[in-house]
């Protein structure tokens, strides 16, 4: 009998957490016990693993002693409190936040891309990146590996499932507000998004940028290995309930054909291309990566403008493969290199 592990889920009863313990039991993970865990005032409530129910107990009061894996989704601020603790106790501790993510000391683990990362955890934190570098990087991954990539310009079209439930809760009332033509409150947006698009994601910095924006060149630069990429992003908000999408323009070291492009992107772990030059021929958040696991590639030729550019478009589902999933596969590269 292969050996079965005690694995704590925290913030399990989020839109991420749910589709952790989702993810789990679809992937027959080798879990002797899983503890959903979360804040007090979820504390009580039941989560579903399987055709199981399972109690939320309370993170403030839980003991991590025994636990083997950690999969951690609930916010920066609660990762940085308890994950040092259950990395103390024991537990290898796969972390969703952006709180360890920069750190030298932590590596941040795309499983298809670097899972080579994985060897050196001196702290036993692993980091997920954020759910827009994360597809971002299995497409970009298999062309920085064969030519170089010099340069990225991103603009991401990103759903409401990645600012929460009430974010998703926002859209639906909104959207209903205004096909029973009355007005529209926005409280999670600073503006309405229903029917609308927002340029705008996270905080705003000194440089002009905002914090979403940001992660895409820090972490991008991390995952691939090489300091010298220059990443220009700009992030919107669509009006999508799951699935980010992104227009990906990039300037390789070396020049690349469509046709080389498709070879190599064909060959990636993780990654679908569908692209057919027809109407629909291409990947959409509702037709394609909503609930899959893919990464999904289209709208691939080169970039009129620049002699070594090639565009693509990159579609996935931000909760799932953006962040549930990759936890997971992380946390089985683990177990399977402790054999």
């Amino acid at each position: 009998m292969s050996k079965q592990y005690v694995v704590a889920v925290v913030g399990a009863t989020g839109a991420v957490g749910e589709t952790m313990l989702s993810v789990l039991h679809e992937r027959k993970f080798p879990a002797k016990d899983i503890i959903a865990l979360a804040s007090e005032r979820s504390a009580g409530t039941e989560v579903k693993y399987g055709n199981k129910t399972i109690v939320v107990r309370d993170l403030a009061t839980f003991d991590p002693a025994g636990v083997d894996v950690a999969l951690f989704s609930a916010g920066g601020s609660v990762s940085k409190e308890y994950a040092p603790k259950f990395a103390a106790a024991g537990a290898v501790v796969i972390d969703n936040s952006s709180a360890f993510r920069g750190d030298d000391d932590v590596p941040l683990v795309v499983s298809e891309v670097n899972p080579e990362a994985l060897k050196n955890r001196p702290r036993g934190i692993i980091a997920n990146p954020n759910c827009s570098t994360m597809q971002l990087m299995v497409a970009l991954a298999p062309i920085q590996r064969a030519v170089g990539i010099e340069r990225i310009n991103i603009a991401t079209y990103q759903s409401v499932s990645g600012t929460g439930v009430k974010a998703m809760e926002e859209l639906g009332k909104q959207t209903a507000s205004l096909l029973n033509f009355q007005g529209a409150e926005a409280n999670v947006y600073p503006v309405q998004i229903a029917f609308n698009v927002i340029p705008h994601g996270g905080d705003f910095l000194d440089n002009g940028y905002t914090t979403e924006e940001w992660k895409l060149v820090t972490e991008t630069r991390k995952i691939l290995g090489d300091d010298s990429i220059q990443v220009n992003a700009t992030v919107v908000r669509v009006p999508v309930f799951y699935g980010h999408s992104e227009a990906v323009h990039i300037e390789t070291r070396e020049k690349v054909t469509v046709e080389r492009a498709r070879e190599l992107l064909a060959a990636q772990p993780g990654l679908e291309l569908v692209d057919d030059r027809a109407p629909g021929g291409y990947p959409t958040p509702v037709t394609h990566a909503s609930g899959t696991d893919p990464v999904y590639v289209g709208r691939l030729r080169e970039d009129v403008s620049h002699p070594r550019g090639l565009d693509m478009w990159v579609v996935a589902d931000n909760i799932r493969k953006g962040a549930a999933l990759n936890a997971v596969q992380v946390a089985e590269l683990v177990i399977a290199e402790q054999g």
